[in-house]
């Protein structure tokens, strides 16, 4: 049963008086519990395609549905419902705030969607990351590894069925970048669905299906 459908998805931005095709008509759909990367050159629309499968953007055309509810045109408390309750993202910067504990930082979704904080969940993801001798440590004394195994506790702590990955690895040397992808292969099997954009190819062949975006166009033409 497919978890995303977008269909004829286009978008152009505004760069002063040009405008930028960055998806031009792109068909996609994802399986639920599907492993996927998204791999392409510099500028070919990868970052664009991710934010709106995870509706941080919106298409200039073209439909979203994700796990069958159609998302196009819905507002932004609509959106951020929608977020808060099917996605989890992971970006290249961690976005920690260095005043809050780790187990605090991951439990900063639960305080913003209202939900009661649960410490005994936000203990068990950090022993899923491997992280629970780390809960009461500040980001400063975590190293890149860590910390980005943090965002990604964080991420999973509304319990979504589509974790995004945007470059995960890229400020991560190769032998920590083996590590964070271990983790997603893991959390693949426990049966999320995990999408990642990156550009390295060696770490994206580990995925089950591996698209190829260039120039707006999905396996080069979509």
């Amino acid at each position: 049963m497919s978890i995303i459908e977008a269909t004829g998805i286009c978008k152009t931005y505004q760069r002063g008086r040009e405008d930028v095709c960055a998806l031009r008509g792109v068909n996609l759909t994802i399986e639920a519990g599907e492993f996927v990367t998204i791999v392409g050159p510099s500028g070919a629309g990868k970052t664009a395609l991710l934010n709106i499968l995870g509706c941080l953007d919106t298409p200039s055309c073209g439909t979203l549905a994700i796990d069958g509810v159609p998302v196009t045109g819905k507002g932004e408390a609509e959106l951020v419902k929608i977020r808060r309750e099917h996605i989890g993202f992971v970006f290249q910067q961690f976005f920690l705030i260095p005043t809050l504990t780790v187990g605090e930082n991951v439990g900063l979704p639960l305080i913003f969607s209202g939900s009661p904080y649960d410490r005994q969940k936000i203990e068990s993801l950090l022993e899923k990351v491997g992280l629970s001798h780390r809960a009461e440590h500040f980001p400063g004394q975590l190293s890149g590894g860590e910390m980005q195994r943090v965002a990604i506790a964080r991420a999973l702590v509304n319990n979504p069925r589509i974790l995004l990955a945007d470059e995960p690895t890229g400020n991560l040397d190769s032998i920590t970048a083996d590590g964070i992808y271990r983790l997603f292969e893991e959390l693949h099997r426990q049966g999320i669905t995990v999408i990642v954009v990156t550009h390295n190819r060696e770490l994206a062949q580990r995925a089950g299906r591996v698209i190829t975006i260039r120039d707006g166009l999905v396996n080069g033409g979509c």
